[in-house]
């Protein structure tokens, strides 16, 4: 960790326009748990129904995409990561605290507002607020990573994102059986469910092999972004 590239990673994540966004799909979380609460369709159901297919399912992919890519990806838009590759820092080092930003700030905005709409709606029941709390966190976190990673790769991470959030995790990996092995999406959700005893949560994907492809995925990412950094020239070539 650098604390001075993490700073000023916070203050461009978090003062730009992106920030809105940021705020905004919690915001949309909450409101439905209101309307939810108010209608009087607060129930388990109900509840585990919202968390999956809007905080997990839309929420945190995006949110995923916009912290991952705003801490890198603009800076090698407009070319000012060269100034920042020309001081004498590990490029390993600017990779791991770029992550570590985008990792933090997807923490807050998708693990605690989930925490906060299912214990609005249904308290502390059959640990659905704990279990989808742990599994925004842990999938953010990796979706972080992921995206992170893209933003060095290409200069479109933005649209390729978007189009993997959509056809992949959104599409295949909810429907293609085979596929839901290697979705972000699903592996978060089988978190969920080990802390949860909730009759309306199930997964298909063992907690022993959820756990170890989120450590890989995420590590891995970090570590190529890393190496990928090292290819990049003081001209601002790749």
């Amino acid at each position: 960790m650098n604390g001075v590239i993490a700073d000023i990673s916070y203050r461009a994540l978090l003062g730009r326009r992106r920030v809105w966004l940021l705020v905004l799909l919690p915001l949309v979380l909450l409101g439905l748990a209101v309307l939810l609460r108010v209608v009087g369709a607060d129930g388990e159901r109900a509840t585990v129904t919202l968390l999956q297919t809007f905080s997990i399912g839309v929420m945190l992919p995006l949110l995923g995409l916009i912290a991952g890519t705003g801490v890198i990806a603009p800076e090698i838009d407009d070319g000012t990561v060269i100034h920042l590759l020309a001081k004498p820092i590990s490029r390993p080092v600017i990779a791991q605290t770029k992550f570590a930003v985008a990792a933090s700030v997807v923490a807050v905005f998708a693990a605690v507002p989930t925490f906060a709409a299912a214990y609005l709606l249904i308290g502390a029941e059959s640990g659905v607020a704990g279990g989808f709390a742990l599994g925004a966190l842990v999938g953010g976190v990796a979706y972080a990573a992921v995206f992170m990673l893209l933003g060095v790769l290409t200069r479109h991470a933005v649209t390729i994102g978007i189009a993997y959030a959509v056809v992949w995790e959104g599409v295949v990996g909810n429907f293609v059986p085979g596929a839901r092995r290697f979705s972000i999406q699903q592996w978060s959700q089988t978190v969920a469910d080990q802390v949860s005893s909730s009759a309306f949560l199930s997964t298909e994907i063992a907690l022993g092999f959820a756990v170890p492809a989120l450590v890989v995925v995420t590590a891995g990412a970090v570590v190529w972004a890393g190496l990928r950094l090292r290819g990049f020239s003081l001209t601002g070539d790749e």
